[in-house]
């Protein structure tokens, strides 16, 4: 995974940021290697303040999820609803890190369709509205 020379801040912004130019980054710690998808100035696990941005991969196993059908206005305004649910998940990226994102592409009508431990990549959706939302496709 590449490192990022940049000097943009370890927050939100920034990563959301990056994922609008198309770059799923993340940090990593010098000095004991922790890698995680929020982007913090501290290292979660030894506190460090030696972090660096990475860049991941963007691809990774499903290893859990949810349908959803009871759903927020915001997305039955997408069109999701009792009968069209949305999916939900945590992705274990390649990495090692979990991200929790919206999974795109299985169908969430018939859910015993999809599989834990499925292989997963990286899908930005909405880029347009300002946040992006992170969410993954099946491989």
């Amino acid at each position: 995974s590449m490192v990022d020379s940049t000097t943009k801040d370890f927050n939100a912004s920034s990563f959301y940021e990056y994922l609008r130019e198309g770059k799923f980054m993340g940090v990593r710690c010098v000095d004991c290697g922790q890698l995680a998808v929020e982007a913090r100035a501290i290292c979660q696990s030894c506190h460090s303040t030696e972090i660096v941005w990475v860049e991941f991969s963007g691809k990774g196993q499903l290893a859990t999820f949810t349908c959803i059908s009871i759903v927020p206005q915001s997305m039955a305004e997408k069109g999701y609803g009792r009968d069209n649910p949305y999916c939900s998940g945590i992705v274990m990226l390649d990495e090692g890190p979990r991200i929790s994102a919206r999974i795109l592409n299985v169908d969430t009508l018939n859910p015993q369709g999809i599989k834990i431990g499925m292989k997963m990549q990286l899908q930005l959706e909405d880029l347009s509205e300002g946040t992006p939302v992170l969410a993954f496709s099946p491989e």
